[in-house]
């Protein structure tokens, strides 16, 4: 069993925001599903390669996304090797991925949320770039709608991150790792 996790805010305001890129990865990787909202989280649950898998976007916002991880952790009893965290990154340039594992935060409140309720930093992390050149304040810059031309980069790769997602689904962290941290 896996749990795939989407970073983002909740509500229509905050839609196509840089900080929403793990929702627009997920929506974009199961484009066409039915969303429920369980456990703090909207949820979807797919059967692929025989193995069961759950995709989350919680509702807590971001600085209380780990809140809703452990619930879904916890109750399915998910193993800290089979969770993937889905985020944006400021060190990053649009169009740039990078996948981690067992690292500090970084800043992001939603990876500080996660590590405290699950106290510990030992899972899998693709963080997609948002940054640009024109960023002045953090806080508005990442709760700001991309540019056309940030978005088109930014679909440009929603091809790889499917794969690195069906590479973690079947391969697991190692061999993702290995796989797309050499590209």
């Amino acid at each position: 069993m896996k749990l795939i996790v989407g970073l983002g805010n909740p509500g229509k305001e905050y839609e196509n925001t840089r900080h929403n890129v793990g929702y627009m990865v997920l929506d974009a990787y199961l484009e066409g599903s039915l969303w429920q909202e369980k456990m703090q989280a909207n949820v979807t649950k797919r059967i692929i390669n025989q193995e069961t898998v759950y995709f989350i976007k919680p509702l807590t916002y971001m600085n209380l996304s780990g809140q809703a991880v452990r619930k879904y952790m916890d109750y399915y009893d998910i193993a800290i090797e089979d969770l993937l965290i889905i985020q944006d990154d400021l060190d990053l340039e649009i169009g740039n991925y990078k996948l981690k594992k067992a690292s500090s935060s970084g800043g992001h409140n939603g990876i500080k949320s996660i590590i405290q309720e699950l106290k510990t930093d030992a899972f899998l992390r693709l963080k997609i770039g948002i940054n640009s050149t024109n960023r002045k304040d953090t806080i508005d810059f990442v709760l700001n709608r991309f540019s056309k031309k940030e978005l088109d980069l930014f679909k440009e790769n929603l091809a790889t991150y499917k794969k690195i997602i069906d590479s973690f689904i079947d391969k697991g962290i190692e061999k993702t790792m290995n796989i797309y941290n050499t590209k």
